[in-house]
């Protein structure tokens, strides 16, 4: 009798512990619950659909797209309307949109029509991605810039200057992997953008190992000179980890930020003083796209990090696509899912950087 009382206790504690704090099942060491549900004090929730965020110069709004290839929107964090920017022309979608600093706002998109069922052509279209600018009125069709962009833009937070990537996706000619940085100036030459002493700034052949699939892609312009770029290298020597670059623009230096074979280190959201950056972090020992918690990482190369979001403390979720207001008091992040497409999300959040403060680890490296 007692050997089955205590084979019942030993029964019972096993459950017991299988939940969390709140009394999420656990499985597998993670959390199986919806991370948005479990929010700590200094986050909270923006809007419940949309991705790739950003933030107005003023705070008052977030700029998303609804989805991949999607309608552009903007919320009012005030009052939590939300407004279409995007609807007023035909286009076949959008995969970025951006606030230029004289509030115009610079998107990027496909410029051909493609079957959104269909994956080959999908997967197509988002490499095929032209920038476009949009005046601020929103009731004009945007004016073409006329070149490719992969994946996403940089953007001055106070000049008329963007940087962005071509790839051998966009523009075969370029060799298998190849990528190049560009750096530009949007000028108006009688109301009409277009781009001014275009030039390139970096080529992934000056890199002394050979890149995977994915290559290079253009992150932040640093301030407050706006005048070295970060970029993530990916899947170096066709492995599975990526890392942080950055370069100077002028003299055309450049160095590694992070140095971790073990990890995804992907640049996103620049904080105003040009110190940190945000970068989506976690081990990629198993696969070179694993599920991703944001961190702030230092940029004197160091490596060291915070760690900022624990979403992927939960079954199948990440947060991801960092972005730091102008005054650098608050992140806005976007949660994303497992098994969904690269960069897909599904509502994003604001942190109130200063309440997290006092609730965060140390800065510690990730290099082994």
């Amino acid at each position: 009798m007692k050997q089955i009382q205590f084979l019942f206790l030993c029964i019972l504690f096993q459950v017991l512990t299988s939940f969390g704090q709140d009394g999420e099942i656990k499985q597998s060491g993670f959390i199986n619950a919806n991370p948005a549900d479990h929010l700590p004090s200094y986050i909270k929730l923006a809007c419940a659909f949309g991705e790739r965020p950003d933030w107005s110069h003023d705070g008052r709004f977030i700029l998303f797209v609804d989805k991949p290839m999607g309608e552009v929107y903007e919320l009012e964090l005030a009052s939590g309307i939300i407004r279409p920017k995007t609807r007023h022309f035909n286009h076949y979608g959008f995969t970025r949109a951006m606030y230029l600093s004289n509030g115009d706002i610079l998107l990027s998109g496909p410029n051909a029509p493609f079957d959104p069922t269909d994956n080959e052509e999908r997967e197509k279209a988002r490499d095929h991605c032209w920038l476009s600018v949009m005046d601020k009125s929103c009731t004009k069709e945007p004016v073409p810039l006329n070149t490719l962009c992969a994946e996403g833009p940089a953007v001055s937070r106070t000049r008329m200057k963007i940087a962005w990537t071509h790839r051998d996706r966009q523009i075969p000619e370029l060799g298998k992997n190849r990528a190049k940085l560009l750096i530009a100036e949007i000028i108006y030459e009688e109301g009409i953008p277009r781009l001014k002493n275009e030039r390139v700034i970096f080529d992934s052949k000056q890199l002394p190992f050979s890149l995977g699939n994915s290559s290079l892609e253009t992150q932040n312009l640093v301030p407050p000179e706006d005048e070295k770029v970060t970029f993530a290298v990916y899947t170096i020597g066709n492995g599975n980890n990526t890392d942080v670059y950055i370069v100077d623009s002028k003299s055309g230096d450049y160095q590694a930020i992070t140095n971790s074979p073990c990890c995804y280190d992907e640049p996103e959201g620049i904080f105003p003083n040009g110190l940190y950056t945000c970068v989506e972090h976690a081990p990629s020992d198993q696969t070179a796209w694993p599920l991703l918690d944001l961190y702030k990482l230092k940029l004197d190369g160091s490596g060291e990090m915070q760690r900022l979001t624990y979403f992927t403390d939960y079954k199948g979720y990440k947060a991801n696509q960092g972005v730091v207001s102008d005054d650098g008091k608050y992140l806005c992040f976007q949660i994303g899912k497992a098994d969904q497409e690269a960069g897909a999300g599904f509502g994003f959040f604001i942190m109130d950087l200063e309440e997290a403060a006092g609730h965060l680890e140390d800065f510690k490296t990730y290099n082994e």
